[in-house]
């Protein structure tokens, strides 16, 4: 089974503080994460493999916005000061 089996996908946006290298202005920019829930349960064509897979799974944000461009110079800011996935 795939991790997405496992998974409900929600996507959702965050505010977060970044600086421009360019211009150095900082500004809040709406960036975009999915949220992975864990499922109740597990389909029941599962494996013995796949139900300790489940047992250890839980929820956790990915960010999917790794650029983003400023608002007031237009150039391309990379996201590094943000993580790229968090534990719930």
């Amino acid at each position: 089974m795939d991790e997405c089996d496992f998974f409900d996908e929600k996507d959702e946006v965050k505010p977060a503080q970044l600086n421009c290298p360019s211009c150095r202005t900082m500004e809040t920019y709406d960036v975009r994460w999915r949220r992975r829930t864990k499922k109740k349960s597990l389909p029941s064509h599962a494996s013995q493999e796949d139900k300790m897979r489940f047992s250890k799974a839980r929820d956790y944000l990915v960010r999917v916005d790794d650029v983003i461009s400023c608002k007031r110079c237009r150039k391309r800011i990379e996201i590094t000061s943000l993580q790229s996935v968090i534990f719930l």
